[in-house]
């Protein structure tokens, strides 16, 4: 950011070098715009739920027309791999569809019998939902954000980071192209406007997905006026492999979970625990698996791990195994940073790990994999739950019955079996103790800002 002209500069991660220039917006054209939001509430919320779904599902085909010039601007501005942006917008256009697929029953009256003559409960929007929304999924998390908001009726101001601005106009004219003016908007501004948007009669809600501290301060903001957030804070999730594990099939599922996104994936596997049984045989055919991946340039369609998204994140990712290495940790693949241009990380990983650690007790955004051997399933259980987050784990064991048991005594908001740890539209996404509050994605997702009424009538 160059405060002087109040201009936003992004950069390519892969080069350091300038791939765009933004003005940034100040807090009297946000509220001005927030307003709009507000206005546009007014007609948006009070047409029919099948007249929104008509417009909503423009968004799958604008983004199926541009799901190439999206991939690109998402590998120019964060490092996504360009095969992985494809997906990213595949999603995208799978949770659009979806949503429009499912809203009427989601959002159907509920009919309850309390011993009146009529009875039910109705799903009501609240107003405009301000989205914070962050670098590493620089479109499905909007999209799974605002889409179900959207529909049920409110209208959607986003805030998105400014490591991204290119991919937030990109959706701006997506969108735009598809709804009626104002009802979705988006601001490229500093964090300090968003929180006096926050404050602002024009906000009646705010989703957020980044750390833990920012969380914290947006719900104590939000909080002065009790308006509902529905918050992702990231995780630690425990990838755990019990000693009848099928290994070739865990050791790529290992692979794909903690280097999907370079590592920088909320839900990723960020702590390998194995039971000690299997510990070496794993551990070998882990690191021989590690030192295949490609390290590229992201727009090549070879590569497999980018760069990390940007400066911070690079030398929080160094200074992490700086500590580890420091309080004994040992490398058994890559360690340091690549000697090129750009923000590359080699995939890297640690044995030899202690619960002081930074890789272990801090949720570690890169392409680094610490692993955990434990003494049998009790202890990885104990360790798996010795985090401050419970967003997501794994669990990898021929015996599925076993696997659900322990599903059970595991701290968090999704446990997958013999599956990598992923978000979809048909459940719901998020997680207990600071990884957040609320959910996104299925129904609970999508009456998180709903204005959920019940309506009696009795008789004269």
């Amino acid at each position: 950011i160059n405060d002087i002209m109040n201009v936003l500069h992004a950069i390519n991660p892969a080069t350091e070098e300038v791939v765009g220039e933004y003005t940034l917006v100040d807090v009297k054209e946000a509220l001005s715009i927030a307003k709009n939001c507000e206005m546009a509430f007014d007609k948006w919320g009070k047409l029919t739920l099948e007249e929104r779904i008509e417009h909503v599902r423009k968004i799958a085909d604008e983004l199926k027309s541009k799901r190439e010039e999206l991939a690109r601007t998402a590998a120019l501005e964060m490092g996504k791999p360009i095969k992985e942006g494809r997906r990213e917008v595949d999603k995208c256009v799978f949770i659009t569809e979806y949503f429009c697929e499912k809203a009427c029953e989601f959002l159907k009256e509920e009919e309850i019998d309390i011993g009146a003559k009529k009875s039910y409960v109705r799903f009501e929007p609240i107003g405009t939902i301000l989205g914070i929304m962050p670098w590493n999924f620089p479109y499905s998390q909007v999209v799974r954000s605002a889409i179900p908001t959207l529909l049920l009726g409110n209208t959607y101001l986003l805030k998105h980071s400014t490591y991204v601005p290119g991919c937030s106009k990109k959706l701006e004219e997506i969108f735009s192209a598809s709804l009626p003016e104002h009802v979705f908007a988006n601001v490229i501004c500093r964090g300090t406007v968003a929180s006096r948007l926050i404050k602002s009669r024009y906000i009646k809600g705010v989703a957020f997905t980044g750390s833990v501290s920012t969380g914290r301060k947006i719900a104590r903001i939000a909080g002065a006026d009790l308006k509902k957030v529905v918050l992702e804070l990231g995780g630690s999730d425990p990838f755990v492999v019990l000693k009848d594990a099928d290994i070739e099939k865990t050791v790529e599922g290992c692979v794909k979970s903690r280097f999907k996104n370079k590592g920088e994936a909320c839900n990723a596997a960020k702590r390998i625990i194995v039971v000690k049984e299997i510990a070496q045989e794993f551990t070998e055919r882990f690191v021989e698996r590690v030192k295949s991946l490609n390290v590229g340039d992201p727009l090549d369609e070879s590569t497999e791990i980018g760069p990390l998204a940007n400066k911070e994140q690079l030398e929080k990712i160094e200074a992490q195994v700086s500590d580890a290495l420091q309080r004994g940790a040992k490398v058994l693949a890559g360690g340091k940073r690549l000697e090129r241009k750009g923000y590359f990380y080699e995939p890297t990983v640690l044995v030899n790990i202690k619960r002081g650690m930074r890789v272990w007790k801090e949720e570690v955004f890169g392409p680094v994999a610490p692993v955990v051997i434990a003494r049998n399933e009790s202890h990885a259980i104990k360790l798996a739950n010795d985090t401050k987050f419970g967003l997501g784990a794994s669990v990898w064991t021929r015996d599925t019955e076993k696997g659900e048991r322990i599903a059970r005594e595991i701290e968090a908001g999704m446990v997958y079996i013999n599956k990598v740890v992923s978000s979809d539209a048909r459940l719901p996404f998020g997680g207990v103790k600071q990884s957040g509050i609320g959910r996104e994605l299925s129904r609970y997702g999508m009456l998180e800002f709903a204005n959920i009424k019940s309506v009696v009538v009795q008789a004269v």
